[in-house]
Parts: structure tokens; C-alpha cells; sequence
């Protein structure tokens, strides 16, 4: 039997594992795009937006980062990232409750549309629907999802 995963704030020695983690998550989730190509964009995304404007939050099981969230002072998710061995688990659960406990007064996220798993897991998690946007990178439709206490 697997161990119980751990959540603990994120360290600069978790980078290359959380990186990854996004590449073959997104990857999974998205197998038309090459996210293999995009990883010099989202290191430095990583490194001079997300890092030092967001608490991240890791999870660890066995010793392997298995998923991690960001959630930063205003509040807004930009994400959760569980590996896919690990979909359907507590795990996103647990996350989302701790940017949940990180940010008491509310959270908003953006989620593509087409991604009808994650917007039913936030529905089950006490997200509603707040309106329509895009994807300021991609250009795709987002859905904009709120959670208030």
C-alpha cells in the first residue's frame, strides 16, 4: 500500500520536479499540443510570474511530487496541476481546500472549456460558473469560475 501523500510549501529544490509534472499532466489532458516545446516559456513563466507572486503548495507520496497548486494574494488559481496516476484521488481535492485555506475571502480560476473533467471536479468543490473569457496565451475559450465562502 502507497503511503499518505504530504502537502508542504513549495522549495526552489522542487522546480524541476513540478515542471515536469505540468509538461506530462498537460500533455496527458491535451495530446494534440506539444508541451515539450513550451517548456523554456513556462519555466520562465514559473520563475518571474508564478514563484514570486503565489503560495504553491506541493503534494508528495513516496518521495515523488505527484501535484502542487498556486493560489496567489488576489486570490486567483492558476493552477493545479495532480499527476494523472493520481486522478479521481483525494489528492486535487486536498490541494484545492489548502488554496481554499490560503485564500479565505475567495477564489477565482480560469478553466478551458473543453475540459469538461476539471469543471465538473471544481463544481463538486464549490465553484460556480462566473462567465465566459479567453485565454490571454492561447486564445481558447476559458471559463471563469469562482468559489466564495
Amino acid at each position: 500500500m502507497s503511503a499518505p501523500f504530504t502537502l508542504r510549501p513549495y522549495t526552489d529544490a522542487d522546480e524541476d520536479a513540478a515542471i515536469a509534472l505540468w509538461r506530462d499532466t498537460w500533455q496527458q489532458a491535451y495530446p494534440s499540443i506539444d508541451f515539450a516545446a513550451r517548456e523554456v516559456w513556462w519555466r520562465e513563466r514559473w520563475d518571474k510570474e508564478l514563484v514570486p507572486n503565489a503560495r504553491i503548495v506541493v503534494a508528495e507520496q513516496d518521495g515523488a511530487l505527484t501535484g502542487f497548486v498556486t493560489i496567489d494574494a488576489e486570490g486567483y488559481l492558476d493552477q493545479l496541476v495532480v499527476a494523472p496516476a493520481h486522478w479521481g484521488t483525494p489528492l486535487a481535492t486536498a490541494l484545492v481546500d489548502e488554496a481554499k485555506r490560503l485564500s479565505p475571502d475567495g477564489i477565482t480560476l480560469l478553466v478551458n472549456t473543453d475540459n469538461a473533467r476539471a469543471i465538473r471536479f471544481y463544481r463538486r468543490n464549490g465553484f460556480v460558473d462566473a462567465g465566459g473569457d479567453v485565454n490571454p496565451t492561447s486564445g481558447k475559450p476559458v471559463l471563469r469560475m469562482e468559489w466564495k465562502p
